[in-house]
């Protein structure tokens, strides 16, 4: 028979005591091992072994499992909501438990929540129904470039989508750079805007969108376009563009998700300048 210490770290570091129970370790057992410090009472009825996560602690205190943005974050996929505080889902009938310091933004949507985290799948699916669908395409398009997603994956998550939002998973693709890029694709797919994604140009490079065959959009993110000498190659590259016969727009983080408005504007602008296709 495992020991109670290997048994909690092959349910996954997690468990419930009744799960405990049920495997032959008794409740004073459970007791004794918490006294020693072998294992840890994570709130009444759930133990751990090892480390936790800070946020997968409130979750656990909170009484649920994280979800939601918190759980996508863990996994590197790109996000829109920035707010810090663990998404914890309880599910239709829980009611969040007390404690220290609480920050949680609870989710009281249908099915069991499992000890921990959710799945990367249902994650996708409350981010939807916390952030909307410009959040939800944008992380769907990073969770499935980084591999998070399976095609089984994906066609579940259609599946459980309403059905006048399964046009999202549709439009997705896997090779989106960033979630700007999301963002600003799926905008221009709204206003009948028909873009050539991640299209290479001889002399160029490869470029995020190219609309009319002649306007180059680039979503610029911090991360690669912040420094000096990734500014200095921009420039170089849109010099060559524009020599090319191209104009190139470039929109920032802040810009994209900030003022649309204006964005959309210079877009236009740019379109009414081109020349009428020969």
């Amino acid at each position: 028979m495992l020991s109670l210490t290997d048994t909690i770290r092959h349910l996954g570091g997690i468990a419930q005591g009744k799960r405990l129970q049920a495997l032959g370790f008794s409740r004073q057992t459970l007791a004794s091992s918490v006294r020693r410090g072998e294992i840890e009472r994570v709130r009444d009825g759930v133990f751990a072994i090892g480390p936790l996560s800070a946020q997968v602690r409130s979750a656990i205190e909170h009484g649920g499992a994280l979800t939601c943005v918190s759980v996508l974050r863990t996994y590197g996929i790109w996000v829109l909501p920035t707010e810090d505080a663990p998404h914890v889902w309880l599910g239709p009938d829980r009611h969040a438990l007390r404690h220290p310091h609480c920050t949680c933004v609870s989710h009281y949507y249908r099915g069991t929540p499992p000890l921990g985290s959710a799945p990367v799948e249902t994650a996708l699916l409350h981010l939807r129904r916390c952030a909307g669908d410009e959040a939800f395409f944008a992380a769907y398009e990073s969770a499935w470039r980084l591999g998070a997603l399976t095609s089984a994956g994906r066609s579940r998550i259609r599946a459980a989508l309403p059905r006048t939002a399964r046009w999202l998973i549709d439009l997705a693709r896997s090779d989106a750079d960033s979630g700007l890029e999301s963002l600003l694709r799926l905008r221009l797919h709204l206003l009948g805007l028909r873009l050539d994604c991640q299209i290479t140009i001889d002399g160029v490079g490869r470029v995020d969108f190219v609309v009319a065959g002649r306007l180059i959009l680039e979503a610029d993110g911090e991360d690669n376009h912040g420094s000096s000498s990734h500014r200095h190659r921009d420039r170089a590259r849109d010099a060559m563009a524009s020599r090319l016969g191209y104009e190139t727009l470039r929109f920032d983080y802040a810009q994209i998700v900030h003022d649309w408005p204006s964005v959309k504007a210079a877009i236009g602008g740019a379109l009414r300048r081109l020349p009428p296709p020969r």
